[in-house]
């Protein structure tokens, strides 16, 4: 299982920062969500810029305010700014972000995301795309000759958005799901149907090492308490029996982390992205370390 940690900070400089310590401490890869603050592919082709080894990943970038040849064109550029290091992470985001504010419908998801990807996959590999739907009506093609072709993986938990992802993407990128999920055979038997390789399972996790674990599950609860609010996540905390955002957190001493890891390894998770928290003074860098020797 791959290690990596997402980039911190709310300033290109603080993350160019951020990931230039994560590649010295020898993680594969570093990444970042596309939520209210800066655009995350450009601020990885910036980051991919002031390093040169550590791999870089959205986590995710949503589907519907883009139109695909433009979410190719903006990933080839981070592509090509980072020397082949870059792994596209796109979603549906949530009803409340895509219809309630940005206006936009938030019908016919799976079909969306089925079209998405059939315009945006040949983009990604460098080819032509000649495509006809329902939403989308693409022939188009993009020219960036400096640009390897990009992995891409979906944020899908369901088995409908697992079985479009093994189908057509290169993995799947979740958040806020553990092992009692299993993710990995639904999406695994997806794309040996389809006869594509064998997919990215990529997982983040709130985590700490910490001496007083409840106290950590409270402060982690108070500040992603949006979570359990949103129907896909609710629906894979209801799984894992967790109420809270705390409550699927790995945290405690350094055995119960790794032990929790390991866990997340079997379920057949390739992919770790810790979302570090300072639940006590010390421990975020205490966990950074602790993962940096797993990596």
């Amino acid at each position: 299982m791959q290690i990596g940690a997402n980039v911190s900070g709310n300033t290109i400089d603080a993350m160019i920062a951020s990931a230039k310590q994560l590649e010295e401490q020898g993680f594969a890869y570093t990444g970042m969500a596309n939520i209210r603050g800066h655009d995350a592919i450009t601020a990885l082709a910036l980051v991919g810029q002031a390093t040169s080894t550590i791999e870089l990943h959205t986590a995710v970038v949503p589907t519907y305010p883009r139109h695909p040849v433009v979410m190719a064109q903006q990933a080839l550029t981070a592509q090509a700014a980072s020397d082949g290091r870059f792994t596209l992470g796109i979603g549906l985001s949530h009803k409340v972000v895509i219809e309630d504010s940005y206006g936009l419908s938030y019908k016919r998801t799976a079909s969306h995301m089925r079209e998405y990807l059939s315009v945006v996959m040949p983009l990604l590999r460098g080819e032509p795309v000649a495509f006809e739907g329902d939403e989308y009506r693409v022939t188009a093609g993009l020219d960036a000759p400096d640009a390897d072709p990009i992995p891409c993986v979906v944020a899908a938990l369901g088995p409908v958005m697992l079985g479009i992802a093994g189908e057509l993407a290169d993995g799947t990128v979740t958040w806020m799901c553990g092992p009692k999920t299993h993710i990995g055979p639904r999406i695994r038997e997806a794309a040996t149907s389809a006869g594509r390789p064998e997919p990215r399972v990529m997982a983040a996790l709130p985590m700490a090492i910490t001496s007083d674990p409840d106290a950590a599950r409270a402060m982690i609860s108070e500040q992603l308490a949006v979570y359990p609010t949103l129907p896909a996540y609710r629906a894979m905390m209801d799984i894992e029996g967790a109420d809270l955002a705390g409550d699927i957190a790995i945290v405690g001493d350094q055995e119960t982390v790794d032990l929790e890891l390991r866990r997340l390894e079997e379920s057949g998770v390739t992919h770790f992205s810790g979302a570090v928290f300072e639940a006590e003074e010390g421990a975020s860098a205490r966990t950074l370390e602790f993962l940096a020797g797993r990596a």
